[in-house]
């Protein structure tokens, strides 16, 4: 008789606990859709907090992911990285926890229930001081888990990201009260499965922190050659452990990072500068115009200039950002 009674209170307890949720995933809707507004993407008062609105699924796009926690209160979105798929809506949200160039699109969106979401971008520092916090335990070995993941959004989580956008409305108490909000939901993260990633990357002489510098540098340096010896003299070790730790991060090798980087970047010039193809190709670091092309074709489905074209159209579909 105990034992059913105490499976019955757990299982109110659980429906509880998931109709709190469920309201606050309204609640976070109903928050971002009055601070973004007609906006696509709000760039916030808050330096870390970016809002997002889509009116309608979108095509497949490259895009580089930096380190955040994205919260879609509204809508699903697909993430793929390398052959990991993931996807996320209002009961999941996506945690990136290193700069990750990945293919992104909207993939439930519609002018009566728009995509909403909201994206935090995570400062390791940050991440670090909550780490070092007495009670902070450890939440399982990261493995071999690409430094992408999903998470359970919680009513204690949900609740936090439901106080971070009030604050937009409360621009004279958001310089105080935003980074204890800020670190109130990277605690929550670390204390789940998915916070592992984070937390090997944030702690100084983990594998996967001295990978994240390698990950940093190529980002930093993408037109340089790129010497994988250097890279994992840089990072404390042999090439072939550097190899395994980079892959298990990005699902991708050094020289393949680079390049996705490379071409992503010279995109944007193009875009933005009015630089051709051949003058954006030797400014990301190619050596041969025709090469890049064969890899700009490759990677975004059409050659250079047709590409650009299309994407400054007026009838083009807007290209989708991250978030």
């Amino acid at each position: 008789m105990g034992e059913y009674a105490g499976g019955e209170a757990r299982g109110a307890a659980r429906k509880k606990k998931a109709s709190q949720a469920e309201q606050l995933r309204a609640e976070l809707a109903r928050k971002i859709a009055f601070f973004v507004g007609a906006e696509e993407k709000r760039i916030t008062g808050i330096p870390e907090l970016t809002l997002h609105r889509r009116t309608g699924p979108t095509e497949p796009c490259p895009a580089t992911y930096e380190p955040a926690v994205t919260v879609m209160a509204q809508g699903r979105k697909r993430v793929e990285l390398g052959r990991n798929v993931f996807l996320y809506d209002p009961a999941r949200y996506l945690l990136t926890a290193i700069d990750l160039p990945a293919v992104s699109r909207v993939v439930e969106a519609s002018e009566e229930r728009p995509c909403l979401a909201m994206s935090l971008k995570l400062d390791m520092g940050v991440v670090r001081e909550v780490l070092i916090r007495d009670e902070m335990r450890a939440a399982g070995a990261a493995g071999e888990r690409p430094a992408m993941a999903v998470g359970r959004t919680t009513p204690e989580f949900l609740s936090a990201c439901c106080r971070l956008v009030d604050l937009l409305g409360a621009p004279e108490d958001a310089p105080f009260l935003a980074g204890m909000i800020v670190r109130e939901i990277i605690y929550r993260i670390l204390r789940g499965p998915e916070g592992a990633r984070l937390r090997a990357i944030a702690t100084l002489g983990e594998p996967s922190q001295r990978t994240a510098k390698a990950v940093a540098w190529i980002l930093a340096n993408y037109a340089k050659p790129l010497r994988v010896e250097e890279l994992a003299e840089m990072a404390g070790m042999g090439v072939s452990t550097l190899h395994h730790h980079f892959r298990a991060l990005t699902a991708m090798s050094p020289l393949q990072y680079q390049k996705q980087i490379r071409l992503q970047a010279a995109r944007a010039r193009m875009l933005t500068a009015d630089v051709d193809a051949a003058s954006a190709a030797y400014e990301v670091g190619y050596e041969s115009a025709s090469q890049f092309s064969r890899e700009y074709r490759r990677f975004f489905g059409r050659p250079p200039r047709r590409d650009v074209g299309m994407l400054r159209s007026p009838e083009a579909p807007a290209m989708e950002g991250v978030g």
